[in-house]
């Protein structure tokens, strides 16, 4: 689609080549295009495809650029809410062939989202078929297909299916081939929990029924409920695609699932775990095609962005961000590496699991079944003449011990630890067995998260006087507090929850000399925060409640997550 795109520009437009273009737009440097152009003779290709492979450049900016050449708007499709009566008037069939979907109508006409938007062939079609004149805008072709793939209904419901399956003479999960009814409930299950952007799928087995909740912004959520009788095949096709011993029902399992979800694929890891009624199965969903953020995205305040720059720039050193299970400490890493250059820095990182695929880096999965554990993959990386690596997460004194000695030998570390507080990591490391006078040398700088849940934009509004929960006063005094604030009713894009999406609260640690004379003390964690304090850092319910005075999220939700 980026050659196509690339070679539908005017020929006027196309005399400068494609990637002095790229530079003129700031999107590359000379060093960059000199690298990308030996890699294509070496490799072949076009030079769009090798520089999205390279890392250089992604293929939304490579899309904003060539639709700005050719006149052409670009749309977002990835987060457009599109009107079931829209997707009637172009096929499912056509929206595949041609990677097209309509996303909105204007004045008796259509305005229709491309992948390529000067393919006439696909433009004469969507026409005829719609009987409407069509305005051309476009897309990223991954994020057509997905919108595709998430936005026309599929034949049947998932209660249908159900509903089929039951009436079935059979409900062996490997019976009839990849077309069954029970092969499609599952892919039915799985697509709209995806679809919905869960990031976790229970499958709960009780007395009588089998439930199936989602985690989406952190809260779990019914779905389906599911008939007893269909409960072992059901959980027999899923350990079947998992690659689990299907016949073994009394001790835990764990896999993992490859899910093909429009023009790309999510990864599930799998776990099961015998109860009283039956397997439970609990899917993370690992969607390695998720766009990293950049350090801009994050949502961090001014003063905690220089701070996280002021961290993220040491030459050597180790920096943690640390936050319960699910708070986004592994995208807040990324962000960080995202400003590491990797192009004349060695950088290798240990995951468990992989979560997302970087180019320039090379990435090693953690496999404790085998001996690779985080420990054992460290000692073996430090002899790879590494300057910069990224640790999943410290759980052990060993890993612990080569991660700051790593750090102490000219080496930046990057990794996760469990903390409530971004002042607890110092105390949980020295709990671990690392030396205390290691600490102060080593330990640069302590990122502290939590997610909070986002006001839904379509329904959020501003009510004038202070929230109720600020009544009692037992919060006010902590951070200024608006005179008015911010509530949301619950609409049909939020599912009447009144959230949508998440965003991060921080507090940033910057460990500098102030703190190593009390490190070395055995200052207590209630000292250290009164040091962090004169020095400026903002606490995660500070920049919580200052994310509430913006509109981002509510003070309820801020003291759910931080009470």
């Amino acid at each position: 689609m980026l050659t196509e795109l690339a070679s539908s520009a005017q020929p006027e437009e196309r005399e400068m080549p494609l990637g002095q273009r790229f530079i003129e737009a700031g999107l590359l440097t000379e060093s960059q295009l000199d690298l990308a152009l030996r890699e294509q003779s070496r490799v072949g290709g076009y030079l769009g495809e090798v520089l999205v492979q390279l890392g250089f450049v992604s293929t939304e900016a490579i899309t904003e650029v060539l639709a700005k050449e050719n006149q052409v708007d670009v749309y977002d499709v990835r987060n457009a809410i599109i009107d079931t009566a829209l997707l009637e008037l172009i096929s499912y069939k056509t929206a595949k062939r041609h990677k097209v979907i309509p996303v909105a109508a204007n004045d008796g006409g259509l305005t229709v989202a491309f992948a390529d938007s000067y393919d006439v062939v696909a433009l004469d079609q969507v026409e005829r078929e719609c009987g409407m004149f069509v305005t051309v805008v476009t897309a990223p072709e991954s994020h057509i297909v997905e919108a595709i793939e998430r936005s026309y209904t599929r034949k049947k419901s998932i209660n249908e299916t159900i509903e089929t399956v039951l009436s079935g003479s059979s409900l062996k999960p490997g019976d009839g081939g990849d077309d069954t009814p029970m092969v499609r409930l599952v892919d039915q299950i799985l697509a709209d929990a995806i679809k919905n952007g869960a990031s976790d799928i229970h499958f709960h087995a009780e007395e009588k029924v089998l439930r199936v909740r989602c985690r989406l912004d952190g809260v779990l959520r019914q779905e389906v409920v599911i008939p007893k009788t269909i409960q072992a095949a059901l959980i027999g096709r899923i350990k079947l695609i998992s690659g689990l011993n299907i016949t073994e029902k009394r001790i835990p399992q764990d896999g993992r699932i490859r899910f093909d979800f429009g023009s790309s694929y999510i990864d599930l890891r799998v776990s099961t775990l015998p109860t009283n009624h039956g397997e439970s199965i609990v899917m993370r969903v690992l969607d390695s095609g998720t766009q990293l953020l950049s350090l801009d995205q994050l949502g961090l305040s001014d003063t905690d962005r220089l701070r996280f720059e002021n961290i993220i720039s040491k030459s050597f050193g180790m920096i943690l961000v640390t936050g319960p299970t699910g708070s986004g400490k592994t995208t807040t890493l990324y962000s960080a590496l995202s400003e590491v250059d990797r192009e004349s820095q060695s950088v290798f990182t240990l995951e468990d699991p992989i979560e997302y695929s970087l180019p320039l880096i090379r990435q090693t999965q953690i496999n404790d079944k085998i001996g690779m554990s985080f420990s054992t993959g460290l000692r073996a990386l430090l002899r790879q003449d590494p300057d910069v690596i990224l640790v999943g997460e410290i759980r052990d004194q060993e890993t612990a011990d080569l991660a700051i000695r790593a750090s102490l030998t000219g080496h930046t570390v990057f990794s996760t630890l469990h903390t409530n507080s971004a002042i607890g990591a110092v105390s949980r490391l020295i709990d671990m067995g690392v030396e205390r006078y290691l600490v102060p040398s080593a330990l640069v700088g302590v990122i502290g998260q939590r997610l909070l849940r986002k006001l839904c934009s379509s329904c959020k509004t501003e009510n004038p006087g202070l929230d109720a929960i600020f009544d009692n006063d037992n919060y006010a005094h902590i951070v200024p507090v608006n005179k008015s604030h911010w509530t949301s009713s619950g609409c049909e894009s939020c599912s009447g929850t009144g959230y949508k999406g998440r965003i991060a609260t921080y507090e940033v640690l910057l460990i500098d000399e102030p703190f190593h004379e009390a490190i070395l003390k055995g200052a207590s964690e209630a000292e250290l925060g009164k040091i962090a304090f004169n020095s400026g850092m903002t606490t995660l319910l500070e920049d919580g409640i200052r994310k509430a005075n913006e509109g981002l999220t509510s003070i309820s939700e801020v003291l759910r997550v931080l009470n």
